[in-house]
């Protein structure tokens, strides 16, 4: 990472704003998102925020707090995946002086720091059982001690939670208790994928590049044409995080030029390079066999950039397509192109 830039996530709030006002995005799974967020900020109600990881679950999160009465007071983060087993408790109650090896002076716990404001707890599927419980107790009654003290201490802070995982799945398989889930789960609020975004990232996008850039004192970073098509087909796994370490990476690459495809490497990237395989099809009640309507498509497409090359602007225009349109079907169908393969002595190749 270059000097001075930073990885926090918070990046994707525009500065000159704040709260809900700072987020960016107006896809309408997004902002659904949002309302019920704006909702939900001004009570005092448990919220748990649910999403993959890189969705911007932190983001939301200030969001609510800076929109509830407890803005003035801290939010405290903390990552329970980050945690080790044996500091969890620690860190979560705090300890007093001398209460295991090393406890050589008191320290105060996250539920402390938080009093009066908010406590996040990110990835809070991944606390071991014995803290959940102790977690569940804090919550019913409001109360705890530190560990190796016998001081009670009120607990005052507003819960939110999040988790990248299935917590009902995890309650099933008993991996996290059902009585915490009730009492963490009051009100539910679920954060698209970047790729269930729309035009999203573009918005995003252009908010990085301006961000970043300046940080990095690029001049008047932009996009190419073809660079914003290939940000929209890119189906963005690692979500809005993702996107933003394209970006960085990107603005370094291009030294002050427009962004192109290149620099923002999010192509496919291979394991192995291998033939198309064989494809689909379904039988039929009378036993005769029928392509399923994407087999068909995928054969298309492979058909046609043989035709053409792999020059993909000519296979787009002969599909009917756009190439933003041709770019989606390439990462749906895990199409690589090898340019240069005619149709009778070579083969599209794709990547697994």
């Amino acid at each position: 990472m270059a000097q001075g830039m930073s990885s926090a996530f918070d990046d994707c709030v525009s500065p000159e704003r704040s709260g809900f006002d700072a987020i960016i995005g107006r896809s309408p799974k997004f902002m659904a998102a949002i309302d019920s967020a704006r909702k939900v900020a001004a009570t005092a109600t448990t919220v748990l925020l649910t999403g993959e990881s890189g969705t911007g679950k932190e983001v939301l999160a200030r969001a609510i707090h800076h929109g509830s009465a407890r803005r003035a007071k801290p939010f405290v983060a903390v990552n329970c995946a980050a945690l080790p087993e044996t500091l969890v408790e620690s860190e979560l109650f705090g300890h007093e002086r001398g209460a295991f090896t090393g406890a050589d002076r008191l320290k105060r716990g996250r539920f402390e720091l938080a009093a009066g404001g908010t406590l996040f707890l990110d990835e809070i599927g991944e606390l071991p059982p014995a803290v959940q419980a102790k977690l569940l107790r804090v919550l019913q009654e409001r109360q705890y001690e530190r560990v190796g003290g016998t001081t009670t201490l009120e607990a005052d802070f507003r819960l939110i939670a999040a988790t990248n995982r299935d917590l009902d799945r995890a309650v099933a398989d008993g991996q996290f208790r059902q009585d915490l889930y009730y009492r963490v789960a009051v009100f539910r609020i679920h954060l698209p994928t970047l790729r269930e975004r729309g035009e999203d990232v573009l918005l995003l996008a252009d908010h990085f590049v301006r961000e970043l850039g300046a940080r990095m004192e690029s001049p008047e970073p932009r996009f190419t044409g073809e660079t914003r098509e290939l940000l929209l087909a890119h189906s963005w796994p690692g979500s809005v995080r993702e996107l933003q370490n394209a970006i960085e990476r990107a603005l370094i690459l291009a030294d002050g030029a427009p962004i192109s495809a290149e620099h923002l490497d999010i192509a496919s990237r291979p394991s192995c390079d291998a033939t198309i395989p064989a494809v689909a099809a379904s039988s039929t009640e009378d036993g005769t066999t029928m392509l399923t309507i994407a087999a068909q498509e995928k054969r298309l497409i492979v058909e046609v950039l043989q035709r053409t090359h792999g020059h993909q602007k000519h296979a787009a225009a002969l599909l009917g397509l756009t190439r933003f349109q041709l770019y989606g079907r390439l990462k749906r169908y895990q199409i690589e192109v090898a340019r240069g393969l005619g149709a009778n002595d070579g083969w599209t190749a794709i990547r697994c």
